[in-house]
């Protein structure tokens, strides 16, 4: 079993921030990519930030400058510093992790139950 819990959203004003955290639990081998995608109502949900296991990050166009994605390999914790944020951040916020159980078993993605991000005045 392999959970994935993420923590940090909440509501916040325009140009305010928030840190969002996901950590990987379970029955685990090894972790490559992690990320977070978001999904706004009525939009497809959409890839925000990645971070390889080593040092290699990918953002979205749109959160480039504002948005920091990083990670805590040893604690399998995959972060997301958001700042300068705007209405149209709004969205549910998903954690991934590309993630191994054993040496018999193929590489798959896990992912959290998602958290709510609202940037609102």
């Amino acid at each position: 079993q392999v959970q994935l819990v993420e923590s940090g959203g909440g509501l916040v004003q325009p140009g305010g921030s928030l840190r969002l955290s996901c950590t990987a639990s379970g029955s685990i081998l090894s972790v490559n990519d992690m990320g977070w995608y978001r999904q706004a109502p009525g939009k497809e949900r959409e890839l925000v930030a990645t971070a390889a296991r080593g040092s290699r990050t990918n953002y979205l166009d749109s959160v480039k400058g504002r948005f920091t994605i990083s990670r805590d390999n040893a604690k399998n914790t995959v972060y997301l510093q958001m700042n300068s944020l705007k209405p149209e951040d709004t969205a549910v916020y998903y954690c991934y992790g590309s993630i191994v159980r054993s040496v018999t078993s193929t590489w798959r993605d896990y992912w959290g139950q998602g958290t709510q991000v609202t940037v609102s005045s």
